[in-house]
């Protein structure tokens, strides 16, 4: 079997009447995928989805179906599949991405300290950077191709967005894709919180069902898709030690070459740091070990 699809991290592959999605060990900082593989990446981001999904179906349904490899045809059944596999429902997913800040940090930060907004949502004077805001901001962007980069844009703007695509629906659409969003970042971060991990920003991706009811769908609240922070030791003020890529985007950002251009490989060091960052994410957030 072939994939249809491949984006920057998974595969996915036809399945009759369902998708194979296949995390692999590849990883992307930048929108730029490295020459390095991480592993075992693929499936903390894989089992890490699907704890969240079972945990969140009292907010919305999710697309997945199984991670067992035996549930999927049988050219999944060996070992590069094993754990980083989801059998999932198929959707017609929406183009937009679901982000929400409950912190000022990175890029919020940077437009924050220009100007005093975030995406065009004004936000409190005297914030300092690592902040928690008085409330999660929802701040949607377009989805990009690989090689190119997202677009933030306003709420009104994923009106019509999302109008353009779905004629009559699209304010409709957007209100379900803020409200779920929200919601979910509020049980899935106060969650964390009694484990020791702050959720400062996530990405979800949401698609329509063949009865058009909205899902959750791709990967939910994975150390690619969020900012995890450590509770411990958590001080505003400055920018703070993650459960996350942060660390390998740190060091790709500090070792630019004279034309500012960031390296596409990572030394073995701080691969092995990303994979015990992104495992011990894991174990604190589920309470287990990863078993592959």
């Amino acid at each position: 079997m072939n994939p249809i699809k491949e984006g920057k991290v998974r595969e996915i592959y036809d399945n009759g009447d369902s998708l194979i999605m296949v995390a692999t060990d590849r990883i992307s900082c930048f929108d730029v995928i490295l020459k390095n593989t991480v592993t075992k990446k693929g499936a903390v981001l894989t089992q890490m989805s699907k704890f969240w999904f079972d945990m969140t179906e009292d907010i919305i349904p999710n697309h997945m179906i199984s991670v067992d490899v035996n549930d999927m045809p049988e050219f999944f059944r060996q070992p590069k599949f094993t754990g980083n596999s989801m059998m999932c429902k198929k959707l017609e997913m929406l183009p937009v991405e679901c982000i929400v800040r409950g912190y000022i940090t990175g890029s919020g930060w940077a437009s924050y300290k220009e100007n005093g907004t975030v995406c065009g949502i004004k936000l409190p004077e005297g914030l300092k950077e690592s902040d928690k805001l008085p409330e999660p901001i929802y701040t949607p962007s377009t989805k990009a191709e690989i090689g190119d980069h997202d677009e933030n844009i306003s709420y009104e703007q994923s009106v019509e967005y999302l109008e353009k695509r779905f004629p009559g629906k699209g304010e409709e659409y957007a209100k379900m894709l803020r409200d779920a969003t929200l919601a979910l970042y509020k049980k899935c971060a106060d969650y964390a919180l009694s484990k020791g991990i702050i959720i400062a920003d996530t990405k979800f991706e949401f698609g329509l069902d063949e009865n058009g009811k909205l899902v959750i769908g791709d990967e939910m609240l994975t150390p690619d898709s969020s900012r995890f922070w450590p509770l411990e030791g958590y001080e505003p003020g400055h920018s703070q030690p993650s459960y996350d890529k942060q660390f390998a985007r740190d060091y790709l950002n500090a070792n630019k070459n004279a034309a500012g251009e960031r390296p596409d490989t990572l030394p073995q060091d701080v691969v092995d740091k990303t994979i015990d960052i992104y495992l011990e994410a894991y174990e604190k957030l589920t309470g287990k070990k990863l078993e592959v």
